[in-house]
């Protein structure tokens, strides 16, 4: 949204190349969607690189004496622990792809009338979650039941 944002401050009608890039770089075009699930690809594996270090996690697990059954301690636990982490991040972004753009295709696309983006429901969701969670700590604090008797939150 941010090239479309600026070029709305300029006159792009000036300049017909620049309003080509516009219509390129704005919602419901498909190099958008493209450059969209890039930048999601790019930050999900950014996030977990600058976040998670498989080393520090395989040094810890031979420290303390765990260990991964069939893989040797160290370096072997290092690089299996970061082949599982680079598998899980791909499915974890082509996930988190889907949804955002998924609003993209129904709006754009088949016109329907779709209120919400893909961010606003995984924020929603997460808020909703979240809250569920901690009014049924709170109430198992008080020596509650709790909040849902058959929920998602009961099992965690």
């Amino acid at each position: 949204m941010f090239p479309a944002t600026i070029a709305n401050f300029l006159n792009v009608n000036q300049f017909p190349w620049l309003q080509t890039i516009v219509n390129f770089l704005s919602p419901g075009h498909v190099v958008y969607s493209l450059i969209y699930i890039m930048f999601i690809f790019f930050f999900c594996y950014f996030y977990t690189a600058v976040h998670f270090n498989p080393v520090d996690v395989a040094d810890n697990m031979k420290r303390y004496g765990g260990f991964i059954p069939g893989i040797r301690p160290g370096k072997n636990t290092a690089e299996y622990i970061d082949r599982v982490l680079t598998r899980i991040t791909f499915s974890g972004a082509i996930y988190v792809a889907a949804i955002c753009v998924l609003p993209n295709i129904l709006i754009y696309r088949m016109n329907v009338p779709f209120y919400f983006g893909g961010t606003a429901l995984l924020i929603v969701v997460g808020v909703a979650m979240d809250t569920t969670n901690q009014i049924e700590s709170h109430m198992l604090s008080r020596h509650y039941e709790g909040f849902m008797k058959k929920g998602f939150t009961k099992g965690r």
